[in-house]
């Protein structure tokens, strides 16, 4: 992409500040948030692009945008450097057929966190910029740049996981478990054989979906003759009945799910050619119980396959030659701590020469490094940690990066290949940053928002000067948000120190408070391992919600949690339920110090790990908290996957005692607060059984409680209608015990 075509096709950037319009504050009166409004369209966040990418030839940035009218449906829209405009490639709605997916692929989009989307999904560039694939309805279409829409298949079945091959002279894809190829204009046909219904060709399995972000179970090489192919039997898999649990029917599933301490399934790789020929087994070593986390083709043809032991605390890089399968170890990463893990990262890259970018945590924080085949070049480090690889200039000799500033914020920024001088930040400090960046390592796509402006993205220099609005996203008259802005609270931050000492983020949102009244507390949280809960950046509209409704919004982020580093994580390990409940107390504690906050009335929230946690902070401390809503909760971990599970806790085969004390079945009987349970009833990953089963010991044993089901809801319960009817039963909940407002 060049410059000087960009800047001389786009407007300057000008950055906005939100409400600094006076004509625009005045217009906006105050209205009270309802969940109706905040789960309807078009979306109080105003536009949300995703997965943007550049045209191979420069010429266009590409965006899926989601519509005004529906928020959930995304329709193909492309920039045009050289005209300065945008107008939508592809119409979702002109090409869908409307056709139901596969239960394969709804599993799929489940994976991939994007099961309450419609339309347009995701897509691919042709290598030559002619057209894109565009996946809707599970069928394949290939959309040329003048509006032209062929469609490439037309069967009852989903294609699964479609590519265009590296030079777009095939496409790819798997249909009823068998990988499937043809040239561009032919018919495609499987090029694996069809076995027994255990065994699936080209997919990635069910933990490397779900736990390892590894949604793929193919990869073309670069000239696109050989293919390295995935072959998975599932056969060691227990099976889950899972009962999707509809309003007019029941429909059963026997889902392969691999519990904690189970059997894996048997994950194989093999190199063929194109059309199926020259089949090789790729030698992964003698223990089968091991984890493919990652396959890519280097530069210098070799085959490079990320092996993880079982334990989840060794990773070998193995060099495989596809000709042969052979394979011997490049490198081996080892966990930071021995009681600790390998937390796995797409934050790697071959550079031209062979070496290698690579991100680890063996400091203590996640920083990047260089390996030439031989040694290692530190690129960063210090205890702020890096968290993203951005992209590369290798003419230049830079890498591009995102870096956690002072625990709540993420700025972009560029330091030297050689591993020589300080990195230079790119971003405004006053926002949470993240980027993408074009294939040459030229042009920034720059997304950040702050606490008083939602999610703006704009395309910068490599030096991170500003040149043009992707999406400005301004709080204007016109914004969806505008007729809110006048009660909009912004957040407050602080710490709070853990038993050892460590400081613990907060954030609160306090609503329009009297002198000498006291103010419910909705105490937010998720707790496991992983997301940041407290940061500066846009919150969204559901918090706003419900400070309007007169409560104080809390949430603080308990050690375990991402982007403080190895020991701040650490705690966890084999103790889950244990460090976040003791963090959370102190929250509660800290709360109730402060005189606008009426003690009495702190009620927590948590979904998934934090329903689990909503569970054990009950059954820790009864009477601390006024009411706890737990939502989609593992009561039990040996319910839970391998991959995650025990990743975490380890092996329950060989430490039962850890599981044990982490469970929420055997204190279930000492919740003594009011409990209101919530649970989708196809939930496909967090099994309904996590449900059923605290359900029938608490009242096996007249443990009162209420409860919310979902059914034919997985573990996404949400929807324009459904996810007010959750937001509203779990206020008429608090309502019915007393933890309201003051009058």
């Amino acid at each position: 992409m060049r410059l000087s075509l960009l800047a001389a096709a786009a407007a300057i950037l000008v950055p906005v500040t939100a409400y600094a319009d006076d004509t625009v504050s005045a217009s906006m009166t105050e209205r009270e948030l309802s969940f109706e409004r905040v789960f309807a369209s078009p979306s109080l966040n105003g536009p949300a692009p995703r997965a943007t990418q550049f045209s191979p030839d420069g010429k266009y940035l590409t965006l899926l945008r989601n519509r005004e009218e529906n928020a959930a449906r995304y329709d193909l829209w492309g920039y045009e450097f050289a005209t300065g405009e945008w107008r939508m490639l592809v119409d979702s709605a002109a090409i869908g057929t409307g056709r139901e997916l596969s239960e394969d692929e709804k599993m799929q989009r489940e994976r991939a966190r994007v099961g309450s989307l419609e339309g347009i999904i995701t897509y691919q560039w042709a290598s030559d910029a002619s057209g894109v694939l565009v996946p809707i309805d599970g069928d394949l279409y290939f959309a040329k740049l003048d509006g032209e829409v062929t469609r490439l298949t037309d069967t009852d079945e989903s294609e699964l996981n479609p590519k265009l091959s590296p030079r777009s002279g095939y496409v790819s894809f798997v249909r009823e478990r068998q990988l499937w190829v043809g040239k561009i204009g032919e018919e495609p046909r499987p090029i694996t054989p069809k076995e027994d219904d255990t065994i699936r060709w080209g997919e990635a399995e069910f933990v490397a979906q779900e736990e390892m972000s590894r949604l793929t179970g193919y990869w073309w090489s670069g000239d696109e003759s050989r293919l390295v192919v995935q072959r998975t039997d599932e056969a060691p898999v227990g099976i889950v009945t899972r009962a999707a649990i509809g309003a007019t029917g029941t429909r059963v599933f026997d889902q392969r799910y691999p519990v904690a301490g189970s059997d894996n399934a048997i994950v194989e790789l093999y190199v063929m050619d194109s059309d199926g020929g020259n089949r090789v087994k790729i030698d992964l070593g003698e223990n089968a119980d091991i984890y493919i986390a990652r396959v890519n083709w280097g530069p210098d043809g070799h085959i490079y396959v990320q092996r993880q032991n079982r334990e989840q605390t060794v990773l070998d890089m193995l060099k495989v030659d596809p000709a042969t399968g052979a394979s011997e170890v490049w490198f081996t990463e080892t966990a930071a701590r021995e009681d600790y893990w390998i937390n796995l990262s797409d934050n790697y890259r071959f550079l031209a020469d062979g070496s290698l970018l690579w991100w680890s945590e063996r400091s203590g924080y996640g920083q990047f490094y260089r390996f030439d085949g031989e040694g290692w070049t530190t690129l960063t480090s210090g205890t702020a940690p890096a968290n993203a690889m951005v992209g590369v200039n290798e003419d230049a000799g830079q890498l591009f990066y995102t870096r956690t500033d002072d625990v709540l914020t993420s700025q972009v920024y560029v330091t030297a290949l050689s591993g020589e001088g300080a990195p230079t930040r790119l971003t405004d400090p006053g926002y949470t940053n993240s980027a993408g960046m074009d294939p040459t390592g030229e042009t920034l796509l720059i997304t950040r928002s702050a606490t008083d402006q939602p999610a703006q993205s704009y395309l910068a220099t490599r030096s991170g000067e500003e040149i043009a609005w992707v999406e400005e996203n301004a709080l204007d008259a016109d914004h969806p948000y505008a007729p809110f802005l006048a009660s909009h609270v912004a957040p407050e931050y602080g710490t709070i120190e853990a038993e050892d000492g460590t400081p613990l983020h907060y954030m609160m949102l306090k609503p329009e408070m009297e002198p000498g009244k006291q103010y419910p507390v909705f105490y937010y949280h998720y707790s496991g391992p992983g997301p940041q809960i407290v940061d500066k950046g846009w919150g969204g509209a559901l918090a706003q919600a419900v400070v309007d409704k007169g409560y104080i919004w809390f949430a603080l982020d308990n050690r375990g949690t991402a982007n403080r580093g190895v020991d701040f994580e650490q705690p966890i390990y084999r103790a889950m339920g244990g460090v976040e409940v003791r963090d959370q107390k102190r929250g509660a504690q800290f709360l109730k110090t402060l005189d606008f906050v009426d003690g009495d009335k702190i009620a927590l929230y948590g979904w998934s790990y934090g329903g689990y946690m909503t569970l054990k902070q009950l059954e820790a401390d009864p009477g601390l908290y006024a009411a706890g809503i737990s939502g989609a909760p593992v009561t039990k971990w040996e319910l839970y996957d391998t991959h995650y599970t025990e990743r975490y806790m380890g092996d329950p085969r060989e430490v039962p005692e850890a599981y044990d004390t982490a469970s929420a079945i055997p204190d279930a009987t000492k919740i003594s607060d009011p409990l209101l349970l919530i649970h989708g009833m196809a939930d496909d990953n967090v099994v309904f059984e996590n449900a059923t089963e605290i359900i029938s010991v608490m009242q096996e044993n007249n443990v009162p409680f209420e409860m919310m089901l979902y059914p034919g809801y997985t573990h996404r319960v949400s929807g324009p209608q459904i996810s007010p009817h959750m937001w509203n039963s779990i206020f008429r909940f608090l309502e019915s015990h007393g933890v309201t407002p003051p009058e």
